[in-house]
């Protein structure tokens, strides 16, 4: 043996964090406590009993957690591409530059607590679905609102005839549907007449036609007031463009959960809540400010009173 060098106790065995007593390795193997695992505080490094307790007391580590696998993105055959504008994509710009021009058009945003709403979809969802064949999505209830509240304030509604304005007798709903060939715009008709389920079954039937290029002429036109659902592909909200010769049309952003101040029992607290935002675009010609506030606040206290479920129609 060196000079200098410490000889080991009888009986005991170096460990890999230091010595180890046969007491503290007896415990080591009761407490199930893996000896490599422990860094000991004794001298010389030298595992002690109170080493092997306070490794026993510690929690485990987290399993990390596992990342899902990432989906890259599929790059586009049109990338490095030139192609012509399809008819309806013409018709379109055309139509976008022509309203852009010739309207003063403005945004007004509200936001809105769904909340009572996505409980009552959430309760009868499956019944609905299995009552009357079609899925119950928010968009029912954002147009019964616009419907309900345009009866009020039909400035929404009008429509410019030279000097004149023209207020209809019905309000028919163009609901804006992404295709493949481009936006197309089918009319729900006198959509104020029809409840949950009618107006669900018609947003249904038009944008599965539309996208299977079925529609009739008749079916794109005619429309008062236009509903777009920007909040399908997850955008928060966005400022829509009013086509002619309509004069509003409302925009639904996606709706989301997350932490707002409500009041309860006259405090201020912290909730959980369903939110999306509103917002109307629309011609300052004939439409101020303050009407665009009244028919979204309209819309904004309808949905946010939540009383549905008579409408239905299930």
């Amino acid at each position: 043996m060196a000079a200098g060098a410490a000889a080991a106790p009888s009986g005991a065995h170096a460990g890999p964090s230091g010595y180890v007593t046969p007491i503290v390795r007896k415990l080591a193997n009761e407490q199930g406590v893996d000896l490599a695992s422990v860094t000991g505080t004794g001298v010389g490094g030298r595992i002690r009993k109170q080493d092997v307790l306070s490794a026993q007391a510690a929690p485990a580590a987290p399993a990390a957690e596992a990342k899902p696998a990432r989906t890259p993105l599929e790059t586009s055959p049109l990338r490095g591409t030139t192609v012509p504008m399809t008819r309806l994509r013409k018709v379109v710009a055309e139509r976008a530059v022509v309203s852009m021009t010739s309207t003063a058009q403005l945004t007004t945003v509200v936001e809105v607590d769904v909340t009572r709403v996505a409980r009552l979809r959430e309760r009868t969802k499956d019944a609905f679905l299995q009552k009357t064949g079609n899925k119950l999505s928010f968009l029912p209830f954002f147009a019964m609102a616009a419907a309900e509240a345009l009866r009020a304030y039909p400035i929404i509604n009008a429509t410019v005839d030279g000097q004149d304005i023209v207020y209809p007798a019905s309000e028919n709903l163009s609901i804006a549907v992404d295709t493949e060939r481009g936006l197309l715009t089918p009319v729900i008709r006198d959509a104020g007449e029809l409840d949950i389920a009618g107006l669900a079954a018609q947003i249904a039937d038009l944008a599965d036609r539309t996208r299977n290029n079925q529609l009739k002429p008749d079916e794109l036109s005619g429309g008062t007031f236009t509903l777009t659902n920007t909040g399908s592909r997850g955008a928060l909200f966005d400022t829509p463009v009013v086509f002619l010769p309509q004069s509003a049309i409302l925009g639904t952003g996606i709706v989301v959960k997350r932490p707002v101040v409500v009041k309860q029992d006259g405090e201020d607290a912290i909730a959980i809540r369903s939110m999306v935002y509103l917002a109307l675009s629309y011609d300052h010609r004939i439409i101020d400010g303050a009407d665009a506030a009244r028919f979204l606040t309209a819309v904004k206290e309808r949905l946010e009173e939540g009383d549905f479920e008579s409408q239905l129609g299930i």
